[in-house]
């Protein structure tokens, strides 16, 4: 089944039965709440990135050093959302795999600001998003992320290249995202629908 952005309700995120901590190639978004464009905003086709923003893409950045079974490939962080690839290179199901917190590579606090070691994507997700909400109450910035995330299990290396493609152009696309809320309530359910099946396409095949 192609994705839809219009179809695909973000709350019904992970698959019955799949294991999260098994190797493999993940395509993540993480939104704001009410997509609220806190981290920053397009113009002219690129993106500024507010204060909260920086800090969004240096933890993003971060995540292997706290999670070293986690390897980043493409990401962006948009105004009002995060497109990322993560693959995990070890099974994190088996104790035998797992890196024991007294083992974990700290930061320059000697502090993990992701939390404990981890075992699974959703994990890694929820202490990213914990990490980031923190910086912004301590340093009084408005700022708060949707409860949930969405997830893709990238499948082949097609499908892996144009998500990657994807990604990168995403600035570009801007004005006809599907998390745009500023553009889309000024066109049809019909139209919106067809634009982003446009950008869509063959994204997930």
């Amino acid at each position: 089944m192609k994705f839809n952005p219009n179809k695909h309700d973000r709350k019904s995120l992970r698959l019955i039965a799949y294991d999260y901590g098994q190797i493999g190639d993940y395509f993540v978004t993480i939104c704001t709440e009410n997509k609220e464009c806190f981290l920053g905003n397009i113009r002219n086709h690129k993106m500024y990135l507010s204060e909260i923003g920086k800090i969004a893409h240096k933890y993003w950045k971060e995540i292997p050093e706290h999670f070293p079974h986690f390897k980043l490939d493409e990401f962006i962080v948009m105004p009002n959302h995060i497109h990322g690839i993560v693959t995990i290179t070890e099974n994190m199901v088996g104790a035998q795999n797992m890196v024991g917190a007294q083992n974990f590579a700290p930061l320059r606090d000697h502090k993990n600001k992701f939390g404990p070691q981890s075992k699974n994507l959703s994990s890694i997700v929820r202490g990213f998003k914990m990490a980031v909400t923190k910086y912004a109450k301590m340093n009084d910035i408005s700022f708060a992320w949707q409860r949930a995330f969405y997830d893709h299990i990238i499948r082949d290396e097609k499908s892996f290249n144009n998500i990657r493609e994807y990604i990168r152009n995403n600035p570009l696309c801007w004005e006809e995202n599907s998390e745009n809320v500023d553009y889309l309530p000024q066109i049809s359910n019909t139209e919106r629908e067809k634009r982003a099946n446009r950008y869509y396409k063959d994204l997930f095949c």
